[in-house]
């Protein structure tokens, strides 16, 4: 049976409803920063409702449409097995292709409440070559607690790029992710946290590139590498 909208609680409308624009405002900082082209890229955040409904809500951009013409209206909102509930918006308004990565995050990584992916180029690039991004900058410390790995090459289409993020993230301190031969995805507290960590993410991926061509990057020792995360997280 498909979710109704109608037949949620007037707090849980109101919450839909403000998340909708959160997401939407969101997905403007992906163009003023040069992390996506044209339609590709998504950002979601997660609705917390399991007490009403049994289970979670998430919000994402739809597909196939330019950013300059998103707003809260056309956002999608959808279960945690991807599926969009009927909320009013049109049936031409469908959930991102990467819905279902989305929905795999959120259904097992209960702390994440926002997901990004983007093709920023230089992110892009690194993950095109299968390599991380090693921890050569304070900064990257600071945001990720060391190098930022590569997940598995995974077709979209189902949950197999969703899998590749969690295995490769739930034992990492880092919040993005480069998929092979794909892009970035980066998880946060919430959709402006994930946000955050794509921007922070094609920037280092752009520094470190550029030092390479320099010579070879220096390291940072570990036992640094945890004072910085330890620092910029906690104080």
């Amino acid at each position: 049976m498909t979710l109704s909208l109608i037949d949620f609680s007037d707090d849980l409308r109101a919450r839909v409803a403000e998340t909708r624009a959160v997401v939407a405002r969101l997905h403007a900082e992906l163009p003023r920063w040069e992390l996506v082209v044209w339609t590709a890229g998504n950002v979601s955040q997660r609705i917390r409702c399991s007490e009403e409904l049994g289970q979670d809500l998430f919000v994402i951009k739809p597909s196939g449409v330019s950013y300059d013409e998103l707003g809260p209206e056309s956002m999608v909102v959808c279960t945690l097995d991807g599926k969009k509930i009927d909320d009013g918006t049109p049936d031409t308004l469908q959930p991102s292709s990467d819905t279902a990565a989305h929905a795999y995050v959120y259904s097992h990584m209960e702390h994440i409440g926002g997901v990004v992916h983007t093709h920023s180029t230089y992110a892009t690039a690194w993950a095109a070559r299968g390599e991380e991004i090693p921890c050569v900058l304070t900064m990257m410390g600071d945001e990720f607690g060391g190098a930022i790995p590569v997940g598995p090459f995974a077709l979209i289409g189902d949950d197999s790029i969703g899998r590749g993020i969690v295995d490769t993230l739930k034992n990492s301190r880092s919040r993005a992710v480069l998929m092979r031969n794909h892009g970035p995805f980066t998880i946060g507290s919430d959709a402006r946290d994930a946000v955050k960590a794509a921007v922070m993410c094609e920037e280092v991926a752009r520094t470190v590139h550029i030092s390479r061509q320099l010579g070879e990057p220096i390291a940072i020792p570990q036992d640094l590498v945890d004072s910085l995360f330890d620092r910029y997280q906690n104080v």
